[in-house]
């Protein structure tokens, strides 16, 4: 059983940054780890994903220049660097480990982790 647990979510100005983690336990056999997020009313997007290796990432267009996705590989975790924070990025971040980028299939979820960006 692989649990996924993220944390680092909080409340921050527009312009601000925040840094979320996603720790796995257990056996990983998931090569992919990914970021959602889901805003009040909104359905769930894709925010970036990465390999496991840490070779190749992805991003949505919205995210892509302001968000960086890394892991350590040695700690079990995957890490969304969230720079220049806009209130439009406030949503439940969600980390999904599976065998591909927003398609899926993925085979694990975290409880997400609150983000909200004041103006």
């Amino acid at each position: 059983q692989v649990q996924l647990v993220e944390s680092g979510g909080g409340l921050v100005q527009a312009g601000g940054s925040l840094r979320l983690s996603c720790a796995a336990s257990g056996r990983t056999f998931s090569t992919y780890t990914n970021w959602f997020r889901q805003a009040p009313g909104k359905e769930r997007e894709f925010v970036a994903g990465i390999s496991r290796s840490g070779g190749s990432t992805l991003y949505a267009d919205s995210v892509k220049g302001r968000f960086t996705i890394s892991r350590d590989n040695a700690k079990n975790t995957v890490y969304l660097q969230m720079n220049s924070l806009k209130p439009e990025d406030t949503a439940v971040y969600y980390c999904a480990a599976g065998t591909g980028y927003q398609n899926g299939p993925f085979h694990y979820w975290g409880q997400g982790t609150q983000v909200t960006v004041s103006s």
